[in-house]
């Protein structure tokens, strides 16, 4: 348990923030960045541990927002019913592309085509159904209670988002230390090494798969719940399948933290570029591809990673003065 210390510290850290920062601005830029980063934490628990890079992680981001937004719109569900339909809907969805891309064998850049292909399939039936609103997309009616899941304060929407990272921090550390996370790291250093020692490959991917689907799914669930709105372009859109690879890749994919530090920087990094260039369209995505080349240049293994090389060289030196 002394290992999980670190994690316990920094969501007690994150918890206590709201009680010494009262801007909504400041409180709104760090929901944006929690719900990345579980976005990127769901990725991270996929493609990070499992080595299964995937290009279109909207699919689970998108289906657990209209799922949560038709619910709530068309059918009168209760909002902490339809967020809870939405992360089952994600495991669903997660289980059938899982299924069909992993008994075809897709590895690498096929797996990451297929899922952008799936993303890109998804987003042209949510532009034209009747029951997603179509081009219109789907508005949730403004319905300030605690049973509709809309709060008067941007504190309690940051504790919720917060609560869910908090849950995503701690499924990690637990995957990270049960046989289920050494099979998948088995899988992603070569599988069929893993085959051969008897790890069942398929189940180990398709489980990672599901989870991974859960976890972004609640990060669409959030978003909707926060926004109040929901079109293709929203849910199914590149955006967000690119930000939720690049946050975990920046911070350091395979890590607890990473999906974490990488939200930050990538948030930071484009409200900087859009303030000092004034909302230039297309700008964050330059500056996200100039940040992600120098990470992957100097600290391939992320900014966690290139934390640990520094240390490293610094406590060379010295064991070596003190051997002397």
């Amino acid at each position: 348990m002394k290992s999980f210390v670190p994690v316990a510290l920094v969501i007690v850290a994150l918890a206590v923030l709201p009680l010494f920062v009262q801007s909504n601005v400041v409180l709104n830029f760090l929901v944006v960045t929690l719900m990345l980063a579980l976005a990127g934490q769901g990725w991270n628990i996929l493609g990070g541990y499992g080595g299964q890079y995937s290009f279109g992680h909207a699919i689970f981001f998108g289906t657990g927002a209209y799922v949560t937004a038709i619910l709530q719109v068309k059918y009168g569900v209760n909002a902490w019913l339809a967020f809870g339909c939405g992360m089952v809907a994600g495991a669903v969805v997660g289980t059938v592309v899982g299924w069909l891309a992993f008994r075809a064998g897709l590895r690498g850049s096929y797996f990451a085509l297929v899922t952008l292909a799936f993303a890109e399939v998804l987003r042209i039936v949510a532009s034209v159904a009747p029951i997603t609103g179509a081009g219109v997309g789907t508005l949730v009616n403004l319905d300030m209670r605690f049973s509709a899941m809309q709060f008067q304060s941007r504190a309690v929407f940051y504790w919720l988002i917060l609560s869910l990272v908090a849950a995503a921090l701690i499924i990690t550390w637990l995957i990270e230390r049960s046989r289920f996370g050494a099979w998948l790291i088995a899988v992603r250093e070569n599988e069929d090494a893993a085959r051969a020692l008897g790890v069942n490959a398929l189940t180990v991917k398709l489980g990672a798969m599901v989870i991974s689907g859960v976890v972004t799914a609640a990060a669409g669930c959030f978003y909707v719940q926060y926004f109040l709105f929901v079109d293709s372009h929203i849910a199914y859109g590149t955006w967000i399948s690119v930000e939720a690879l690049l946050t975990p890749i920046i911070g350091g994919a395979g890590t607890i933290f990473g999906p974490l530090v990488g939200a930050l920087v990538v948030r930071a990094l484009g409200e900087g570029a859009l303030l000092i260039t004034g909302h230039a369209p297309g700008l964050d995505l330059v500056v996200f591809g100039m940040v992600l080349i120098a990470v992957v240049w100097f600290s391939p293994s992320g900014i966690i990673g290139l934390r640990k090389t520094l240390l490293g060289k610094f406590r060379r030196p010295a064991a070596e003065v003190r051997r002397g």
